[in-house]
């Protein structure tokens, strides 16, 4: 059985509820987590701990928080003040941790779903998706990833173009990898929008609404949009329900056409504002 699952953003409580639900058996079940492991819930450590302990029966994504505690790790970002993962900089299994946390993939494929943390750009199809972010894992994961966290941060290029190359080259799959949510039908993301409410602005729209995205057609799983809530239609799932905002926390049994949806509710960990 396959699960897709959306942000646990350090739940474990709540994850742990889900695993409950579904009847989770490490032996035959396969969770794939859509990024967004850690940061703002009460225990990102005890989810880290739990997601390495399940070995191969867990893939997960890295999301945008992720990446931060990544970048906080090694020096190359402050923390900020809603940040929830002093314990895991704090374990004395810290560089395991976030050596396991590195290796994760930016995309992933399963059961016929591409699956991304928050969206792609119109200009790419699922291969390409596939391979640019298999390109930035190679970085991140390399002896080069500290130098290259210290650069990442920007919203520079805004629009991809196969030409870019190095660090605005990653930098731009990154940002459309795990921060997009809208963009316009040429592409050019949209970084503004703080709120991600839904409702797009001028001249833009949800980067999944884009009239013939190169995608169109493709099943596509992501999470990262938590006032989406959950968006189920044939060619797509929007798997980031809130719960670390006291919404839920949403899985999908995917395998063999199915679309079976499982949530549990999450108690509220922060106060959206």
């Amino acid at each position: 059985m396959h699960y897709l699952i959306g942000d646990l953003q350090g739940c474990c409580d709540a994850f742990e509820r889900l695993l409950a639900t579904i009847g989770f058996s490490p032996s035959r079940d396969r969770l794939h987590l859509l990024g967004d492991l850690v940061n703002r819930g009460p225990a990102s450590l005890a989810t880290l701990q739990r997601l390495v302990g399940l070995g191969d029966a867990a893939s997960c994504l890295l999301g945008n928080h992720d990446l931060h505690l990544l970048a906080v790790a090694v020096g190359a970002r402050k923390p900020h003040r809603g940040d929830t993962f002093g314990d895991v900089l704090a374990s004395p299994k810290r560089a395991a941790l976030l050596d396991w946390l590195r290796h994760r993939k930016l995309a992933d494929q399963a059961e016929g779903w591409l699956l991304v943390h928050a969206g792609v750009v119109p200009q790419w199809d699922a291969a390409q998706t596939l391979a640019l972010a298999q390109e930035v894992q190679s970085v991140l994961a390399g002896p080069d990833m500290a130098d290259f966290l210290r650069v990442m941060y920007g919203n520079d290029p805004a629009r991809w173009d196969d030409g870019l190359s190095g660090v605005r080259r990653w930098r731009m799959v990154l940002n459309v990898l795990t921060r997009i949510r809208y963009c316009t039908p040429e592409g050019v993301l949209e970084f503004d929008t703080k709120d991600g409410s839904g409702i797009a602005p001028a001249g833009h729209l949800a980067w999944f609404d884009v009239p013939e995205r190169r995608t169109a057609g493709v099943p596509i799983a992501f999470g990262h949009w938590s006032t989406l809530g959950l968006k189920n239609r044939p060619d797509l799932l929007a798997l980031d329900t809130g719960c670390v905002w006291g919404g839920s926390l949403t899985a999908v049994r995917v395998d063999g056409g199915r679309r079976e949806v499982v949530q549990v509710g999450c108690a509220q960990a922060q106060v959206p504002g």
